[in-house]
């Protein structure tokens, strides 16, 4: 029997969707708490936009991404994974939606280019993940420290950047030094003012028994997860893929459905 379109859960409706695929059905539920995603994506289902594109970027103990649209008619030797439909969706975090095993989220552009994190207007991914330790998510931990504090650093340095290349020119080595320096001190206390990078009991929880990527959470929008189907994420997680993670063997979301 189809699980309802609308379930009821804390008086609250809840949205499902079914991905019909070649290597079996999976079932996901959509995140009222991130109404943008959300509605793209039902808009997207009820157009047909992910009918019969592929899984194009599958990696063992991390996750499976779809829903570039090139990948319907794409060759078995096209690059895939910069297709889109001409917008992007402003993101829509929420520290109580994790990037656990299952959690469906939408793929992006780098922060280089995109700043503000905003999602792909298509793309999304499905976490498998890997189980950690409590030590290993410290070092995980540790790490998102380093990246935001180098993050920091950059787009200060940015604002710099002219400054920087006549010192470099005139080789004043000791003038690039001294600003490097000044610029360290303002990403730490930038960084101080920030909601400090921790994980919570709920992630460490997760995280150490039904796993997942921690690394990604507050960089992606989570917008929803799977409820039917992880044996069928499993599978398709397992299989064959080529240099650039793309499977061997095409693996296609042969209908995509809102339930109702």
């Amino acid at each position: 029997m189809a699980c309802s379109g609308h379930k009821k859960k804390n008086n609250m409706e809840e949205t499902t969707v079914r991905l019909e695929t070649t290597m079996g059905n999976i079932t996901v539920k959509l995140y009222d708490e991130t109404p943008r995603h959300r509605d793209n994506f039902i808009k997207l289902v009820k157009e047909g936009m992910y009918d019969n594109t592929l899984f194009h970027r599958v990696i063992k103990n991390f996750m499976i991404q779809a829903g570039d649209p090139e990948s319907k008619t794409a060759s078995d030797t096209a690059s895939l994974g910069s297709g889109d439909v001409g917008y992007t969706i402003p993101a829509e975090f929420n520290p109580k939606f994790i990037h656990k095993k299952g959690a469906l989220a939408a793929a992006r552009k780098g922060d280089e280019v995109n700043p503000k994190k905003e999602s792909s207007g298509c793309q999304f991914y499905i976490v498998t993940g890997q189980v950690f330790n409590e030590e290993q998510l410290l070092d995980v931990e540790q790490r998102m420290k380093d990246a935001r504090l180098t993050n920091i650093f950059n787009s200060l340095a940015q604002k710099h950047i002219k400054e920087i290349y006549k010192m470099r020119r005139a080789g004043d080595n000791d003038g690039l030094m001294e600003l490097q320096n000044k610029l360290e001190e303002e990403a730490y206390k930038v960084m101080e003012k920030e909601e400090p990078v921790r994980f919570t009991p709920e992630q460490i929880q997760a995280y150490t028994t039904v796993g997942g990527a921690p690394h990604l959470d507050g960089e992606y929008t989570v917008f929803g997860e799977v409820i039917d189907g992880m044996d069928v994420i499993d599978r398709i997680q397992k299989v064959k893929t080529n240099r650039k993670d793309r499977p061997e063997e095409n693996i296609r979301i042969l209908k995509a459905t809102v339930e109702e």
